[in-house]
């Protein structure tokens, strides 16, 4: 049985937080495997966060941000990232993935959001310059990568949520050069999924992979997401 954390604020009005389970379960059943999800409000993670993710094979940041807790969320995403756990995050959660790399692995403490705070002095997620909100987009992605190696090709075809905000460009090369690398972007070449160095599976998408299941279509990310919890590669 895999067990996997949801790190978000489920809400039944969200397509992506309906849509989660299911393409869990469409990736579990397509690799022989038994699943069972749980939701973690953020403010949960506030607090002594790592004994209750400890039981977690792998975790997954969900959309629907700005999240009720942003603390709670960075705690989530630093256990998965420290403790090589498969990460996955997706449109808010990927935004967050961002930050929390910024302020503990580049020092970078002020690293902010500009939805949650627009002031902020040293913001890592910026407003997208042209709204990609429920578009579909083709992305570019780099040869030998994770998330190339998941979709076995070096292009995808994706569609987006409601999404308005993306990683800052101007921080790019300071994150590649410390691990987080851009491995796809589209046509227009802007960032839309990047990955972790040395990480069994550590990686951020703008888009909403998990909206694929409303086709009943097994999505690849999400596959390799639960293919590469060491648990499952002993039995499911």
């Amino acid at each position: 049985m895999l067990r996997i954390g949801l790190i978000g604020d489920y809400n039944q009005e969200v397509k992506a937080h309906v849509a989660i389970p299911r393409a869990i379960q469409l990736a579990a059943n397509d690799l022989g495997c038994q699943a069972e999800f749980e939701w973690i409000a953020t403010p949960a993670l506030e607090q002594d966060h790592v004994r209750k993710l400890t039981s977690y094979q792998a975790l997954w940041a969900v959309p629907a941000s700005p999240y009720a807790s942003m603390k709670g969320a960075l705690n989530g995403i630093q256990f998965a990232r420290e403790r090589r756990i498969p990460f996955l995050g997706t449109c808010g959660g990927f935004q967050h993935m961002i930050i929390e790399f910024a302020r503990n692995v580049l020092g970078l403490s002020e690293a902010d959001h500009a939805e949650e705070n627009p002031t902020a002095s040293l913001l890592l997620v910026t407003p997208l310059t042209c709204s990609v909100s429920e578009k579909t987009n083709v992305f570019r992605l780099t040869h030998g990568s994770n998330v190339a190696m998941a979709y076995g090709s070096n292009e995808a075809i994706e569609q987006y949520g409601t999404c308005n905000y993306g990683p800052n460009p101007e921080f790019a090369p300071l994150l590649e050069q410390a691990g987080l690398r851009v491995v796809g972007v589209d046509a227009d070449g802007e960032t839309r999924i990047m990955e972790l160095d040395q990480h069994p599976f550590f990686v951020g998408a703008l888009f909403q992979p998990e909206r694929s299941a409303f086709a009943n279509r097994v999505h690849p990310l999400i596959k390799s997401f639960l293919q590469a919890i060491p648990q499952r590669r002993g039995g499911c």
